[in-house]
């Protein structure tokens, strides 16, 4: 019997075998939900957007798009779709004829609390299964792996900064 590899080819390894479970993961939760969600008559984004009015009506396309992480472009067509769905309503802003406040139908508001209850209800028959330790655990693990994700981007966009200026520093030397 051979002995394993230890040391950081080892971690190297293991640490991508985690990295493609959890993609494999989210794929297969995307998914389950996908095809919940189109039995409402809903995808996933244009789900979104109903929780997310339901939480605060009467923000803008553009503030959506930012609570979102969407660009305007794509929120503007999921509210067209919503719009025309009778699930949301479009209201102009007094102050700004231009910009339009987002508020959920009667429509939208019952169809929004259907989704809540379906992602609470798969909730409660995947991730409510596990122990309470076991829970307890993966999300201090999520917390981890995520601030280590934020360190990696905040490092790389002050590298990036870094070579903008230099490159704008350069062109006007």
């Amino acid at each position: 019997m051979r002995d394993q590899p230890t040391g950081p080819r080892r971690l190297d390894a293991d640490a991508a075998r985690v990295w493609f479970r959890l993609l494999r993961l989210e794929s297969r939760i995307n998914t389950a939900l996908a095809s919940r969600l189109r039995a409402l008559g809903l995808t996933a984004p244009q789900c979104d957007v109903l929780t997310t009015l339901t939480e605060r009506e009467g923000v803008s396309q553009q503030e959506l798009a930012e609570r979102l992480y969407v660009t305007k472009g794509n929120i503007s067509g999921l509210i067209d779709r919503l719009v025309a769905s009778g699930l949301v309503e479009r209201r102009t802003l007094a102050e700004d004829r231009r910009s339009h406040a987002i508020y959920l139908s009667s429509a939208g508001r019952r169809r929004a609390q259907e989704a809540i209850a379906m992602q609470r209800e798969f909730v409660a028959q995947t991730f409510g299964q596990l122990p309470p330790e076991k829970l307890i655990a993966f999300e201090e693990l999520l917390i981890l792996t995520r601030d280590l994700v934020r360190a990696q981007s905040s490092e790389r966009e002050g590298r990036d900064q870094g070579e903008e200026t230099g490159a704008l520093a350069a062109s006007s030397a």
